[in-house]
């Protein structure tokens, strides 16, 4: 590997002048020049988010994310873009300046230059040094959040002048600034293959009428802004696509025999299409507007009862396009996800062609698995995992790439498990590691806490404080497979702030009570257990120790560990066998609350706390009478439920690390078959009503892989 540090040789950091913190501004910088060299590389970073094109067509999306005051490089080749005579070069930089789940709320800016061997052929400078910047006012500015973790819906403007009508021509140049000195690092994750991806069919076709409504959709990213959630009130939009949306009638639909290469959408109309799969990308479409009008693309990732409902995930999955009558070639900013997308034309009839979803993941390519089984049903799912760790592993490990995009401690847990099991390395794994040390510290968190996703901001200071213990089981883990001395070295002094940290709640018998803001074990009812002492939470207290002391050889704490995990055997297992949730302190005492939920006999499992020989009892009924039926079945009704995340996950790795193959076998085909029937990626929880593609979901492949059908 490089260097870490990244020096451009002329760049240095613009944006427009006096703008920098302007929210969603999108400023397209282009650079011209002639043909016939070799070698010719763009080198770019940025804040927020960018796409590249060469003479219009659609490279890459950037950059790879990382942490507050650090910015990864793309190095992009150009040369297969590139043509004889005259190449126009963009890089389209969205400027959020919110605090998201998705992006870092930091001063817009883009740094880059085009390099030709050692030859600089243009390069960003508040003088005419190649680059040049356009205000890109095509792109609403003014508009709603896409969600509560995600920064802004794209709405846009169109007509004769826009880029989007003839790549390079019209356009407001703006003055720019020097942005300020940033630090800068080498990217060292995979570049996406950047498939585009063609629907299936068209499946169904009706019409639209408007009415005004009561009500439209109001979730807290419309309703909520404040000073410490930043973005646009409804009082300030200039275009409200969530209410457009919300007007809409939609009449009962036909079955539609269009093809896919020209969809014809006739006014006030709108056509369905199925993609085939769940695809997580950017939209990129030719369109052509017989009078002036709105196109809409609304989307989601299923469909129930012939409608597509593109506000099911708490988001404004809407893309509008305002436009003059004309013919404009459309690449979107942001990767979103799909199965299903519904055309709208409104007042006018427009011709969609050349309908492509511009995929944004991790390479396939980087793969060298492969499904060795004959069982249909399991490929499957195999395929359906991959898509899923894909679609959330294009530059972080994300939790989904849908509502969220946001690297998730615990979720990564699992994910980084499917990247060594795909491809025998830990790429993005090291990055999204890396992430979490770069910073002095974090703003808005107490001393020593790490945030519960990253690169985020988490301004009302919530974080999950059994999320930074998964940081370290992790981290433990990840010693293993690559033996990275380096980078553990560089993570012992936050580890052991995190250990300081807890310290502080430890009670008289060394377990953790009264934990602060959001302590999390999983989504059940398992999660309304959590104080005063969550059993659970300490469980995974023990595995924290245990791996704290394993990577930095420190016996006391490896001591530390086995005590807790007496302590725990000796409170929390029932008469009845099974372990209670949580004890409540009454009268300075602490007492058993006598709720007992499945998640938590997994964590007793999975933390050693409890074996398959010193709780053996309990080891066979969890393994002979729950599982994915046990709803059917009705057994141990008193015992609340698992769900999908991170229980069911639990048991299904406890099943594997003790050789129950069979019963995991059966298992993996019990939980996910429906998923990857439904939508060709696995999901957050056990029905649809959340994210359908969720990072953590692929797991399976590593199951699969330790029962060798996956090799």
């Amino acid at each position: 590997m490089k260097t870490h540090d990244y020096r451009f040789k002329k760049a240095v950091a613009v944006w427009a002048a006096g703008r920098e913190r302007e929210m969603n501004l999108t400023v397209d910088f282009t650079a011209e020049f002639e043909g016939g060299l070799e070698d010719v590389v763009l080198c770019a970073a940025a804040s927020c988010s960018y796409i590249i094109l060469v003479n219009g067509e659609f490279v890459a999306h950037g950059p790879a994310r990382t942490a507050h005051g650090y910015y990864r490089v793309d190095e992009i080749s150009l040369d297969k873009y590139l043509r004889d005579g005259k190449n126009i070069v963009a890089v389209r930089v969205a400027g959020y300046n919110v605090n998201s789940f998705s992006y870092l709320d930091q001063p817009s800016f883009l740094c880059a230059e085009i390099i030709s061997g050692d030859k600089v052929l243009a390069y960003t400078s508040e003088n005419d040094t190649g680059f040049s910047g356009y205000e890109m006012k095509e792109r609403i500015q003014r508009v709603q959040r896409y969600s509560f973790q995600r920064t802004f819906t794209e709405s846009y403007e169109l007509n004769e002048n826009a880029f989007f009508a003839e790549y390079g021509k019209g356009g407001n140049r703006i003055r720019v600034e020097r942005a300020g000195d940033k630090n800068y690092i080498y990217r060292d994750i995979p570049y996406g293959d950047y498939e585009r991806i063609i629907p299936l069919r068209c499946i169904q076709s009706g019409k639209v009428s408007y009415s005004e409504k009561q009500s439209y959709y109001n979730s807290r990213e419309i309703s909520d802004i404040y000073e410490a959630f930043k973005g646009y009130k409804l009082s300030e939009l200039e275009y409200a696509s969530h209410i457009e949306v919300g007007k809409m009638d939609f009449s009962t639909p036909s079955e539609c025999e269009l093809g896919t290469d020209e969809i014809k959408v006739d006014r006030d109309s709108y056509v369905d299409v199925d993609m085939g799969k769940n695809y997580t990308g950017i939209f990129e479409l030719d369109l052509e507007f017989e009078e002036n009008g709105t196109l809409f693309l609304l989307f989601d990732e299923v469909m129930h009862k012939n409608n597509i409902d593109c506000f099911r995930l708490g988001t404004s999955s809407i893309v509008a396009v305002r436009a003059a009558k004309g013919v404009y070639k459309f690449v979107g900013a942001e990767p979103y996800v799909m199965k299903y997308v519904r055309i709208v034309a409104k007042d006018t009839g427009v011709t969609v062609k050349n309908f492509r979803l511009i995929k944004i993941a991790f390479p396939k390519s980087r793969i060298n698995a492969e499904f060795v089984g004959d069982d249909a049903q399991m490929r499957k799912i195999y395929d359906a995992a991959v898509e899923t760790f894909c679609s959330n592993a294009a530059d972080i490990y994300m939790d989904c790439p849908s509502r969220e995009r946001a690297g998730w401690l615990c979720d990564s847990y699992f994910t980084s498990k499917v990247e060594y099991a795909l491809t025998g390395k830990s790429e993005v794994e090291k990055a999204f590691l890396e992430n979490f040390l770069l910073p002095d510290k974090f703003e808005f968190l107490p001393d020593g806490m790490l945030p519960m996703c990253y690169p985020s901001d988490h301004n009302d200071g919530v974080f999950i404080p059994n999320w930074a213990m998964w940081y370290v089981l992790e981290l433990e883990n990840y010693y293993k497979r690559s033996s990275d001395k380096a980078l553990i070295a560089n993570a012992k002094d936050r580890v052991y702030g995190l250990l300081d940290y807890f310290r502080q709640f430890e009670n008289e018998y060394g377990l953790l009570e009264s934990l602060k803001s959001w302590v999390f074990v999983e989504w059940s009812k398992a999660n309304e257990l959590v104080q005063d002492v969550s059993f659970a939470s300490n469980m995974l207290y023990a595995s924290f120790k245990s791996a704290v002391a394993k990577l930095y050889n420190d016996g006391g704490l490896l001591r530390e560990a086995e005590e807790l995990r007496n302590t725990i055997r000796k409170m929390a297992l029932t008469e009845s066998g099974f372990y209670c949730d949580n004890a409540y302190r009454r009268d300075g005492k602490l007492v058993l609350s006598g709720e007992r939920t499945e998640a938590c006999q997994y964590y007793a499992f999975f933390c050693d706390v409890a074996t398959p020989q010193t709780d053996a009892g309990l080891w066979k009924t969890l393994v002979e009478d729950f599982g994915y039926d046990r709803a059917q079945t009705g057994k141990y009704p008193e015992i609340y439920p698992a769900n999908a995340f991170i229980g069911n996950y639990l048991r299904l790795d406890l099943l594997c690390r003790y050789g129950y193959f069979d019963a995991l076998y059966d298992n993996i085909k019990g939980y996910f078959t429906y998923m990857a029937d439904k939508t060709g990626t696995l999901w957050e929880n056990v029905g649809d009503y959340a994210s359908c593609n969720h990072g953590f979901a692929s797991y399976v492949i590593y199951w699969m892989r330790e029962m060798g059908i996956v090799k």
